[in-house]
């Protein structure tokens, strides 16, 4: 028993025990100073998007309530509820009989007021002649008197004749101007007639859906108060969303160099992104929210995105070139901030303090304190510390590629390092 014990207490005299380091490799977790068993990654270099994932709302471009311009019944309705429209497609009619009587009697108004302006022309033509006679006869009788032919009240009463006529002239000409105007208020009454006439057929103002049609067929509609339905402009559409106003200064700048791609996603990862471009910045910050609303428009030809749903929504504000990325469970937080675990070509660990970027799906931005190409620990981070020995579990001792390793240690090479010289 004596020699036997002798014999196991050498590896500690000799310091050996695998990577260990003797008593140094006792300390912490890893009392025992074998090598922790971990799983690493390398560090890589790749170009990196620069993107604002948020949730937003699918908004139509348009949207426009068809109300009746005119009062009457409703008589036929061409479309059904949730169907697709093109602009100028008949929609609705409304009875037209009592205003298509009303454009006739404003005709006939026209008519006669055309009538009566010739009248009033006829009767200026008329007294015009009148009037050349008297003042004529009127200058000859003036001459008679001076040479006492006729007496001198003769000559008055001609000349008044004359003036009288003159004055009727002048009437003539205000009766010509009445009918003229009143001709033009019967022209413009018959035009509005005519367009009431014309609001009794409702066509689409925009092409897109239709909603419900509140009003059937039958029914009495009321001019500029009952709503017959809605059309959503839906080609394009906007998807309208909310960014922190920190990070309004990188849109704004990005923007500057051109349009910024926004892509869009059903929340429930059903289907296929929609990709748009930004349109629209709001004048003003949300000062409740701390936000600003962004729209991006997508031409959305396939009809996908639909009014009122929610989507996930990337906002693409640029690409990072040769970015440093590993993957996320590497980082590490400590009191003193972010750091990794980094394998020293010793296969022993070392704390790097670390400044990460943004994350990208299951990697994350380093950018600062790591170069690409370093080995970093992913998993049994607990077990370490500075300067513990570290085994991959494939048993190689080396980085399996972005992902690490994913094999159990190997338990011949176990037993091997722990094998003391004596034994």
């Amino acid at each position: 028993m004596i020699a036997l014990a002798a014999c196991s207490s050498s590896p500690t005299a000799d310091g050996g025990g695998g990577g260990g380091g003797g008593r140094k490799g006792g300390k912490g977790k890893n009392a025992d100073g074998a090598p922790v068993p971990v799983v690493t990654a390398v560090a890589t270099s790749k170009n990196v998007p620069i993107e604002i994932q948020v949730v937003g709302n699918v908004e139509a471009y348009s949207t426009v309530s068809i109300k009746p311009q005119v009062s009457g019944q409703l008589n036929n309705v061409y479309i059904t509820d949730g169907d697709y429209v093109n602009k100028g497609d008949k929609l609705f009619t409304i009875d037209a009989r009592p205003f298509e009587s009303q454009v006739a009697q404003a005709q006939a108004n026209l008519l006669r007021s055309k009538a009566l302006l010739a009248q009033a022309e006829a009767n200026l033509q008329r007294d015009t002649a009148q009037e050349r006679y008297a003042r004529d006869l009127a200058t000859r009788y003036a001459k008679l008197v001076e040479e006492g032919v006729i007496s001198k009240d003769q000559g008055e009463s001609q000349t008044t004749n004359a003036n009288v006529l003159a004055q009727g002239l002048e009437a003539d000409k205000a009766a010509i101007a009445s009918a003229k105007a009143q001709i033009e208020a019967d022209q413009a009454n018959v035009g509005t007639l005519q367009l009431t006439v014309a609001y009794t057929n409702m066509s689409s103002p925009i092409s897109g859906r239709t909603g419900n049609v509140t009003v059937k067929q039958g029914n009495i509609v009321t001019q500029n108060n009952t709503e017959l339905m809605q059309i959503l402009q839906v080609e394009p559409i906007y998807v309208t969303f909310a960014v922190p106003e920190a990070r309004l200064a990188d849109v704004k700048r990005y923007m500057g160099s051109g349009a910024l791609p926004v892509v869009a996603k059903p929340q429930d990862g059903s289907g296929d992104a929609e990709t748009g471009e930004l349109a629209f910045i709001d004048n003003a910050v949300d000062t409740s929210t701390g936000t600003i609303k962004l729209k991006g428009m997508f031409k959305n030809t396939n009809r996908k995105l639909w009014p009122g749903q929610f989507v996930n929504v990337t906002l693409r504000l640029t690409t990072r070139g040769g970015a440093v990325v590993v993957p996320n469970q590497a980082v590490q937080t400590g009191q003193d901030g972010t750091f990794v675990y980094v394998v020293t070509q010793e296969r022993k660990v070392e704390v790097r303090p670390v400044t990460t970027g943004p994350r990208v799906d299951l990697d994350l931005v380093i950018d600062k304190g790591l170069a690409a190409g370093e080995t970093v620990v992913t998993e049994g981070q607990l077990r370490l510390q500075p300067g513990s020995s570290i085994q991959t579990k494939d048993g190689r001792g080396g980085g399996r590629g972005a992902r690490g390793g994913d094999g159990g240690g190997d338990p011949k090479g176990k037993e091997s390092k722990g094998k003391s010289p004596s034994s």
